[in-house]
């Protein structure tokens, strides 16, 4: 059984969550310790629960310490199932992270999957839905990894509600990659709010656009007040889009905001500008936050590397992770906080 430790690195719950998808993946049994910790409150809560449910069930696990608050559980995975999955978060927790664990394994069952997950959709310290939907996916889907995500219903802190949709597609083509091009043609964008006046949107889009022209780029940002919600809540996200044909995988930047009682709409979309600018300027094919997200599906084949605009504590994490898990070695040339390319044999 192979052993994790919880509170290496950045020793929060991605380590829990990308150790035990790639368990249920490679059928590798796992043992992790220290869960969270040097955390407040260490150990398992509620979104971390649900996220190793999701995967016992997906992978017919026998699971030991299953419990709130334990700080070390045992996950031995069987064989990968298809059909239909559901999660239910009781608080705002993040549903976009326990998704992105799912989708791991889920493109290796021999059947499509179909996961229906309600909780927090827009919420602090987690990838919006809206990030998910249009550059993490789009990136999966350029390397083979083919997933239907439909937003049912949006869920802010402190209420949750969201509901969100998933249907994965297995896998028949998916190979080694390298993402090393950044190519941009504009910006691209949603401003949402729920339960609040239209003009939030407005103007949080309005501001974002504003700089992102001053920097010379064309920028589109839809606004989006039709949803519905159990509480107020209001939330922006930019991508780059690039037109042309490729034969290799590209990369697609982001950058977001989240709305918060006392925080002008101006600047919640000025901080979103910001943060795909900042992007930009370095000319990496992926962000920050999808430098993490990448790093299990580069475990899976090999032979794949990427380059990344900032390398991050969550990203070493990882790739410790996944080093564990799958046998394979990653090299990373680069320091933390600046740009870096990693490289897996």
């Amino acid at each position: 059984m192979i052993e994790i430790d919880g509170s290496y690195g950045e020793g929060g719950g991605a380590l829990l969550r990308v150790s035990t998808a790639l368990s249920a993946l490679t059928g590798n049994p796992i043992r992790i310790k220290n869960i969270r910790a040097g955390r407040p409150q260490p150990g398992l809560m509620p979104q971390h629960l649900n996220a190793i449910l999701a995967l016992q069930k997906l992978s017919e696990a026998g699971v030991d310490g299953l419990t709130m608050g334990s700080e070390e559980i045992s996950f031995i995975p069987k064989v990968l199932q298809e059909g239909k999955f559901q999660v239910q978060v009781g608080t705002a927790g993040s549903i976009t992270l326990i998704l992105q664990a799912f989708m791991i394994p889920a493109g290796f069952a021999p059947e499509p999957v179909k996961i229906c997950l309600t909780g927090g959709t827009d919420v602090r310290w987690a990838p919006p839905i809206d990030y998910l939907q249009n550059i993490t996916l789009p990136i999966l889907s350029s390397i083979g990894h083919q997933i239907d995500l439909k937003l049912l219903k949006r869920g802010y802190y402190p209420r949750g509600g969201g509901k969100l949709q998933a249907d994965v597609t297995p896998l028949n083509n998916f190979k080694p990659f390298h993402i090393h091009d950044l190519q941009v043609d504009y910006i691209r964008g949603v401003s949402h709010c729920t339960k609040l006046p239209r003009h939030v949107a407005i103007r949080q889009a309005l501001a974002a656009e504003k700089k992102i022209k001053l920097a010379g780029y064309d920028a589109q940002i839809k606004i989006d007040t039709a949803g519905d919600a159990l509480g107020p809540g209001s939330s922006i996200v930019l991508w780059s889009e690039f037109e042309g044909k490729s034969f290799h995988p590209l990369g697609r930047v982001g950058g977001s905001s989240l709305g918060e009682p006392g925080k002008r709409a101006e600047l919640v979309g000025q901080d979103a500008a910001t943060d795909i600018l900042r992007h930009l300027s370095i000319g990496a094919p992926l962000d920050r936050y999808m430098a993490d997200q990448i790093i299990p599906y580069m475990a899976i084949h090999g032979s794949s590397s990427v380059k990344i605009a900032e390398l991050t504590p969550h990203t070493l994490t990882n790739i410790y992770a996944a080093e564990k898990i799958s046998g394979h070695q990653f090299q990373v040339k680069g320091h933390l906080g600046e740009p870096a390319t990693i490289t897996v044999d």
